[in-house]
């Protein structure tokens, strides 16, 4: 260890030191190693430098994830060998020069070897997962699904992988921003696309790596502005013909879904059509599995999408891009309790029900195109055009007190409808009742594009970089609400508020920047890079408030009617215009081992707002310099072996109308004043991630340890009114808000690897920092702190054969809560679960999947809260037609009829529990047909995989080699 870190600190300092004169010159053999046949990578092939005079070995290595090689050795004349299990080796004479010391041999081809597959056989289950430097790979084969499952059920059971219910992926920590095919962007930023759509069994493995930004792919010096992405395979034989799935189903509770997926892939390029429509939320099998998540299901919702995407490419153009339709109505009815902190001795109470009906429609295109006129040029343009409009109505009662009603919701809405209110809760405990209804409609349409240009200079590193960007959006909203508000602390005369309103807001987004970097090579494996960027934004809106005393109908307003009086007081108008200098200076060292980049940005900021509102008629501007430093490091100790640092500073500044001395009382209830006195905040972030991988036993650790820290964080001063119930909120800085995260994830393979053990441990300390106050106050006293602990433990272990798969999962979260303001909201809650899935084939091309899950919470103050829910799947799923290419499968999900769905919020000024109508209960019915069109050699053969061939799984060509 010691010694990297003083050939680092060295680097650093005296870089001549590490290249004295008088070496034998030296060079490098690069290349990209692919199979013959369908022109994939080979990865962890074995290459090797053979002497010619008696063929021993002078260097060698594996090749990565993609294929590709490099090799140093001394100028001289060599004999190159590539081999791998299953293909006949490749030799090749090759001769590193003083002239020419690069030697690339492009794309070497291995052929199957027939005569070893033959007599091949399977002694142990494919690996999990592996590694090699660091990107993830996993193997498809070695997890189990039931029958149709999507892609979504396999990422939930990687190891450390995580989906939320938002569809967001992290993996051991990292948010995944993309998922591509075959190293190609699938369906742009759009995860989900794939996660809901994408059928298991056509994927043979998964990577999970940070990709290149463009920058770097261009330059070829890394930024440290990867992206996490997860990258998958396609099974062999697939990628040349047409294949697809289709899927279709109906279910009691009248539920129905159907999927259509078809692609064509052949010689590098893709094409895919996508189709589906369900009233089941995308709910995927199984459900309450997955090592005893509590998955979130918000609502009822109506999906229907439909989508294209293609990629193609030749010697000089790479072409993709995705045009996808999307259209929502969701049906969403919920419940809450919450608990606001306004002192160190009272809180506010609040419990609500909603009702929603949301209609939502996106159409989203998105395109890639990159030109390499030459091997020193390339040329990269990326448009996008997005359109939205959605149309929402809510009917919502809130009730506001100050003491615990100890009742329900339930309970205090049929309390209010039956006019008894006051006899369920003395009238001195009401703070004010509410009843509103809105409608909301709105519009969108945004088109952008980014240019970018770059040139390499002859010299390795020494590149100039022009970039253009522009983006443009026109949206459009309108709101019809009433309310109709009770105050009880009032005087009778001032008890009934009602308000009846409707408000237009058009606004205009300008965004244009121009950038241009160069980069220039100082030592051997050192670079300066220097950059200037230029941003200019403007937004434009104008507010047009209307008070309608004799209410409204959903006509006003669409109709060009407005039958209603403009409020000069709440209208209003800004103009914003922002223009941003930045220049950034950094230094790179890379080695074979290592990286590191130091860099700093300084950011000169030009800011006018121009801001109209009842009399007021003002312009503000603000001028402020920032500055960011970044430091990334990265040592690989070996291929499957890599530790990296990463620091990031980042400041944010607060919006222009929080720094405007004004008061925005639209609603009064919740007033906002303008703060002049603002200070930009400024976020610390550090990442340490280490992780090994044993290719020999499939054992694996993978850490993750981030620290984030703000300075001046903008948190907002209420003060309650206790007469009302409202708050005045104003914008101030405040200190202390911090977290820290860990996690460790491992991977075990016992004997034969048939059994597995996955353990996912992590930890999150988190001190959350926030004013509270029921009286205007000038002093630290009124902050409240919030300190939490959460402890969270996920152990899975697997057992797999040919024909059955069965896993033992268990999970514990546990969360230790402390409040300086209130020891009574002071928790220790659990949540924790443990159950059992298997996959079973059965003869006659018959398959069975259930998982069973003991789900519990303990530790609430609600006792309803503290529950215990036993879930239940189960599948049954035949096969049948030519080649296994139909299915029929029947999924009973929640059979006990245990399921709920609760969930929990805690800050520093407030907690909250809600809960949320959901689908539940149900069993549908599914029959899958599935197309495969081969072209060459791959024609007309079985795809392996569930479903696709005999019991086991491994059809010919897939999975382990026989």
């Amino acid at each position: 260890m010691k010694s990297w870190v003083l050939c680092f600190l060295i680097g650093i300092f005296t870089p001549l030191l590490i290249f004295p004169q008088g070496r034998t010159p030296r060079g490098t053999v690069s290349g990209t190693v692919v199979d013959a046949e369908d022109k994939m990578p080979v990865m962890q092939a074995t290459v090797q430098i053979l002497s010619p005079k008696d063929s021993s070995m002078v260097t060698g290595n594996i090749t990565d994830i993609d294929g590709k090689f490099s090799l140093n050795a001394r100028v001289g004349k060599y004999l190159l060998k590539v081999s791998f299990v299953g293909y006949r080796p490749v030799y090749k004479n090759i001769e590193i020069t003083r002239q020419k010391p690069k030697t690339a041999v492009g794309n070497i081809e291995l052929a199957s070897d027939a005569i070893m597959l033959e007599g091949a056989v399977i002694v142990a289950q494919a690996p999990e997962v592996t590694a090699v430097a660091d990107t993830l790979v996993y193997n498809s084969s070695a997890y189990r699904l039931p029958e149709g499952s999507a892609l979504e059920e396999l990422v939930k059971k990687l190891p450390g992988a995580e989906i939320d219910d938002e569809g967001k992926i992290t993996i051991n920590g990292k948010e995944v921003s993309k998922i591509m095919i075959d190293g190609k962007e699938f369906f742009a930023d759009d995860p989900n696309i794939a996660l809901k759509n994408l059928p298991v069994n056509i994927i043979d493995k998964l990577r999970a790596y940070d990709k290149q930004s463009d920058m770097a792919k261009a330059t070829g010096i890394q930024d440290g502005e990867e992206e996490t992405v997860l990258d998958l395979t396609v099974k062999p034989g697939m990628n040349r013909g047409w294949f697809g799935n289709a899927d279709v189903a109906g279910g009691t509770q009248d539920r129905y879904s159907g999927k259509v997926l078809l692609n064509r892939f052949y010689d590098g390029n893709q094409f895919t059509v996508i189709g589906s429509s369900n009233n089941v939320n995308d709910n995927g099998f199984p459900g309450g599995g997955g090592g005893g998540r509590w998955r979130s299901q918000n609502g009822l919702n109506t999906i229907h999408m439909a989508g294209f995407n293609f990629a193609t490419e030749t010697e000089k153009w790479q072409n993709n891009g995705s045009v996808n339709f999307n259209m929502k109505n969701s049906d969403i009815r919920s419940k809450s309790a919450s608990e606001t902190f306004v002192s160190s001795s009272s809180s506010s109470f609040t419990n609500a029900m909603s009702l929603q009906d949301n209609k939502t429609l996106n159409l989203t295109a998105d395109f890639r195109i990159e030109w390499n006129p030459d091997t020193m040029t390339m040329v990269l343009f990326r448009p996008r055009i997005q359109y939205g409009d959605t149309d929402n109505g809510t009917k919502s009662n809130t009730y506001t007190f100050n003491q615990d009603p100890v009742y329900s919701t339930d309970e205090l809405i049929d309390a209010d409808e039956q006019g008894n209110l006051t006899e369920l809760v003395p009238e001195e405990n009401i703070i004010n009742t509410i009843a509103r209804n809105s409608l909301s409609r709105s519009n969108s349409f945004t088109h952008g594009a980014s240019l970018m240009y770059n040139r390499r200079l002859g010299k390795a590193g020494r590149n100039i970089t022009f970039r253009l960007y522009y983006n443009y959006t026109n949206s459009k909203s309108e709101q019809f609400s009433t309310s109709e508000t009770n105050y009880f602390q009032k005087t009778p005369e001032e008890q009934l508020e009602i308000l009846n309103r409707y408000i237009t807001t058009p606004t205009k987004s300008y965004n244009y920047s121009a950038r241009v970097s160069y980069s220039e090579p100082i030592f051997k494996n050192m670079f300066l890079q220097f950059s200037y960027n230029f941003q200019y934004k403007r937004n434009t809106s104008d507010n047009s408030t209307y008070d309608m005393p004799n209410g409204w109908t959903v006509d006003n307003g669409l109709a060009g009617e407005i039958n209603g009086t403009y409020n000069n007081d709440l209208s209003k108008s800004a103009a914003y215009n922002y223009f941003n200098h930045q220049v950034d200076v950094s230094y790179k060292w890379i080695t074979e081992k290592s990286q590191f980049n130091l860099g700093v940005s300084f950011q000169p900021q030009n800011t006018k707002l121009d801001y109209k509102k009842g009399e007021l008629d003002t312009i503000s501007t603000r001028k402020v310099f920032n500055f960011t430093p970044t430091l990334d490091f990265r040592y690989k100790f070996s291929k499957t072996s890599q530790l990296r640092v990463d620091y990031r500073g980042r400041s944010s500044q607060p919006s222009m109308t929080d720094l405007l001395p004004i008061s925005d009382n639209t609603d009064p209830l919740n007033v906002r004043v303008g703060n002049p006195n603002l200070k930009p905040a400024f976020m610390n972030t550090l990442r340490v991630m280490y992780n090994t991988f044993n290719v020999d036993t499939q054992r694996g650790v993978m850490t993750h340890f981030s620290y984030n820290n703000t300075l001046n964080s903008i948190s907002n001063r209420r003060t309650y009114d206790v007469t009302t119930g409202g708050y005045t909120t104003r914008p101030e800085n405040i200190n202390g808000n911090w977290n820290i995260f860990g996690m460790v994830g491992g991977n075990i393979a016992l004997k034969n690897k048939k059994f597995t053990i996955n353990t996912f441990t992590n930890t999150r300390y988190s001190n959350m920092v926030s004013y509270i106050s029921s009286k205007e106050v000038t002093t630290d006293s009124d902050k409240n702190i919030t300190k939490q602990l959460n402890l969270g433990e996920r152990l899975r272990g697997t057992y797999r054969s040919d024909w059955w798969e069965v896993s033992l999962n268990g999970s514990i979260n546990y969360m230790h809560s402390r409040n300086s303001y209130q020891e009574s909201s002071n928790m220790d809650t659990y949540q924790f679960s443990y159950g059992a899935s298997t996959n079973i084939d059965l003869p006659w091309n018959m398959s069975i999947s259930t998982d069973l899950s003991q789900n519990s919470r303990r530790g609430y103050t609600d006792a309803s809260m503290n529950r215990d829910e036993l879930l239940w799947n189960a599948q049954i799923s035949q096969n049948f037609l030519k080649g296994n290419a139909a299915t029929i499968s029947v999924q009973f999900y929640d059979i006990l009829r245990n399921q709920s769905n609760i969930s929990r919020a805690i800050s520093a000024a407030m907690r909250s529990d809600t809960e949320y109508n959901a689908i539940y209960s149900y069993c549908m019915v599914h029959f899958i047909y599935r197309l495969n069109l081969f072209g060459g050699k791959q024609g007309g053969r079985p795809m392996g995989g569930p479903g696709f061939g005999p019991p086991g799984g491994h059809g010919p060509g897939f999975g382990p080699r026989r």
